[in-house]
C-alpha cells in the first residue's frame, strides 16, 4: 500500500521499535464484522439462529467477526434489522458508553449510525436517542438506519452543533462525540483515505473538533458522561484534544474504561505530559483485529474514578424478554377515553388511527402522537414541542391518514414484534418468497395460517418484522417500502 511520506515518518517517531509490525499490518487483509441488534434479539438467541462463520468480537459482548463469504448484508435478517454491519474497532465507543433505559443521550456525529443504532438498542425504547448529523444526504442513510434497527424513540437533526446546544442546555445524560477527523486508522480498509491524506488535515481537524466538543460539554449534565472517539492515530487530533478538555474544561474528568488485552493506554508524552491521559484507549491494527481508533470517556462533575462497567448488557433485551412495547408510563389503553389530555390530531383522526391501533398490543400515551399534513408520528418524550431546530424525523413514523383510513409505516413495522400485531405472514428465511416480498412482488401465501384471511399482515421472517402486506384472496399484496427494496440483478 502506498502510504504518504510524512505520515509514515510521523508514525515511525510514535511507534518506533513497532513501527515494522505496524507498516507490516497494512498487508494483512481486513477484518469484518457484525453487531448484534440487542433490542430485537438476544446475542444467545442470534447465534443459534444465523447461518454464518461467527467468531466473537472479544472485547465487544455483541461484536462478531464473519467470514467474506457470508454475504450478511444479502441475508433476510439483515432486511429484519437484527444486526449492523460494522467494523469491530469502531464498534467499542458505544459499548463503553453506559447508557441505560431512560437516559437523553446524544449521537453528535451520528451518520450513518453504526453508533448511534447500538446506543438506540441499549435505552430500550426508554429515554431518547438525539441523533445529528450535519450533513444533509449522510443524515438520510442514518434515518434508514435508525429505522431498520427498529427504535422508536429518536429525534434526528440535521444542525450544527452550536444550534443545538442552544435548544439542549445542560440536557444529556450521556453523550457520544465521534468527530470527524484524518481517518489514517483506516488507510486499510479504504485506501483513498490514503491517497487524499494531507499533513494539514490533522490540524485542520483538530480546530473542528474542539468546537464540536465545546458544544459538547454545554449539552452534557452535571454528573453526565461524554466518550470522545476519532479513528486516526493522530495525537493532535487525539491526546493533545483530551487534554486540552482538561485544561479549559476543569470540570470533566477522565474515566478508566474496561480493558482489554491489545488495547494500549493514551500516550502522555504525545501532548501536555498529564498522567491522567493514560486513561484514554489506542487500538493499534498491528495489536488487534481490527483498524485503527482512540476513545476516551469524561464525567461532567465529581467522579468515583471507578472504571465503567459499561459491557454489562440491560437484563431486558430482545426477544428473550418477552416484552412487549409499553410505550409510556402514563399511557392509557389504545381506544380508550382520553379526556383532559391534549392530543395533536383531530377527532377524526384519532377514530382512523384507534381503528387500526386496536389490533396493535401495546400502550399509547395519545398526547404524544401528532399528526402533520395526514402523517402520523410517535414522539419521545420530553420532545413533542421542539422548535427552531431543522430535523429529520422527530419520533417513530407509524403512517399516513388517507381519507378514512390508515396506512402504516415500514417504520412502524420495524418497531413492532411479531406478537405486538393480531395477524402475521411469517416466512422461514429458507423460502424464496422471502426474497420476493423484498424485491416488492405479490406473493401466493394461501398455504400459510394467519389469523386473518384478509387485511393487513405483518410480515416476519423466523418471527422477526420485515414491513407490511395485505391479503386479498390468499394473495400478499406488497406493501415494502419501495425505497427500501431489493434492485434486481441482470
Amino acid at each position: 500500500m502506498n502510504l504518504p511520506e510524512a505520515f509514515t515518518d510521523k508514525m515511525k517517531g510514535i511507534l518506533k521499535e513497532e513501527y515494522k509490525d505496524f507498516l507490516a499490518g497494512f498487508e494483512r487483509p481486513r477484518h469484518f464484522g457484525l453487531r448484534v441488534n440487542t433490542a430485537k434479539i438476544s446475542v444467545e438467541e442470534f447465534v443459534k439462529l444465523v447461518p454464518f462463520h461467527l467468531t466473537p468480537v472479544p472485547w465487544v459482548e455483541n461484536g462478531f467477526y464473519y467470514e467474506e463469504e457470508d454475504a450478511p448484508t444479502r441475508h433476510p435478517y439483515y432486511f429484519a434489522g437484527l444486526y449492523y454491519i460494522q467494523e469491530p474497532s469502531a464498534m467499542t465507543t458505544a459499548s463503553r458508553l453506559p447508557v441505560e433505559p431512560g437516559d437523553r443521550v446524544l449521537d453528535l456525529c451520528a451518520a450513518p449510525g453504526g453508533k448511534a443504532t447500538e446506543l438506540g438498542a441499549r435505552l430500550l425504547g426508554e429515554g431518547v436517542l438525539v441523533a445529528n448529523d450535519i450533513s444533509a444526504s449522510r443524515v438520510k442513510a442514518l434515518l434508514k438506519n435508525i429505522e431498520i434497527m427498529g427504535i422508536p424513540n429518536s429525534f434526528l437533526l440535521n444542525e450544527v452543533p452550536a444550534k443545538i446546544a442552544e435548544q439542549f442546555p445542560e440536557y444529556f445524560d450521556k453523550i457520544l462525540v465521534d468527530a470527524p477527523c484524518s481517518g489514517e486508522g483506516m488507510f486499510r480498509k479504504n485506501p483513498e483515505a490514503a491517497r487524499v491524506w494531507t499533513e494539514r488535515k490533522p490540524l485542520e481537524c483538530a480546530k473542528m473538533q474542539q468546537e464540536i466538543v465545546k458544544q459538547a460539554i454545554a449539552m452534557l449534565k452535571q454528573g453526565g458522561k461524554m466518550i470522545y472517539s476519532t479513528c486516526t492515530f493522530s495525537p493532535e487530533e487525539n491526546e493533545q484534544i483530551i487534554a486540552w478538555i482538561l485544561q479549559d474544561f476543569p470540570q470533566m474528568h477522565l474515566i478508566a474504561m474496561r480493558g482489554y488485552e491489545g488495547f494500549a493506554q493514551g500516550r502522555p508524552d504525545l501532548a501536555d505530559g498529564n498522567p491522567e491521559l493514560t486513561k484514554c484507549v489506542r487500538i493499534w491494527p498491528h495489536r488487534m483485529d481490527g483498524e485503527g481508533h482512540f476513545v476516551a470517556l469524561l464525567q461532567k462533575g465529581e467522579t468515583t474514578d471507578n472504571v465503567e462497567n459499561s459491557l454489562d448488557f440491560p437484563k431486558k433485551s430482545g426477544k428473550q424478554s418477552g416484552k412487549t412495547h409499553d410505550w409510556d408510563s402514563g399511557a392509557v389503553r389504545r381506544g380508550k377515553s382520553n379526556e383532559g389530555q391534549s392530543g395533536c390530531c383531530t377527532r377524526q383522526e384519532r377514530a382512523v388511527l384507534e381503528e387500526f391501533f386496536a389490533d396493535v398490543k401495546g400502550r399509547f400515551d395519545w398526547t404524544r402522537i401528532q399528526v402533520r399534513k395526514g402523517h402520523a408520528y410517535y414522539v419521545p418524550k420530553g420532545m413533542e414541542d421542539q422548535r427552531g431546530l431543522v430535523f429529520v424525523r422527530n419520533g417513530l413514523y407509524l403512517g399516513e391518514i388517507r381519507k378514512e383510513r390508515f396506512e402504516p409505516s415500514q417504520a412502524f413495522a420495524m418497531a413492532l414484534q411479531k406478537r405486538e400485531y393480531a395477524s402475521n405472514v411469517d416466512f422461514h428465511a429458507a423460502d424464496e418468497r422471502v426474497m420476493r416480498y423484498l424485491k416488492g412482488e405479490t406473493v401466493d401465501v394461501d398455504d400459510i395460517q394467519t389469523a386473518r384471511k384478509k387485511g393487513w399482515q405483518l410480515v416476519c421472517v423466523d418471527g422477526y418484522p420485515l414491513g407490511w402486506g395485505k391479503l386479498v384472496n390468499g394473495m400478499l399484496k406488497n406493501k415494502y417500502l419501495s425505497g427500501w427494496r431489493i434492485k434486481a440483478t441482470h
